[in-house]
């Protein structure tokens, strides 16, 4: 049960990263002279942490086969 607790709370954290990344890469592009590498950045980071996410999501759900 602990392993699923810790996979949860870390699927938690994870979320909250992922949509943090999601305010700061609205508020950098709000302004007109923006990095483009350092949104390229923050979106791959963003896109890494979705990946994550749903890897997570799989572990906590039991396989069901139809």
């Amino acid at each position: 049960m602990d392993d699923v607790e810790s996979l949860k709370e870390r699927l938690a954290a994870l979320r909250t990263e992922h949509r943090d990344l999601d305010d700061v890469i609205a508020r950098l592009t709000e302004s007109a002279p923006f990095d483009q590498l350092q949104i390229q950045r923050l979106k791959k980071r963003k896109l890494q942490l979705k990946d994550l996410i749903a890897r997570l999501e799989s572990k906590l759900l039991p396989d069901i086969i139809a």
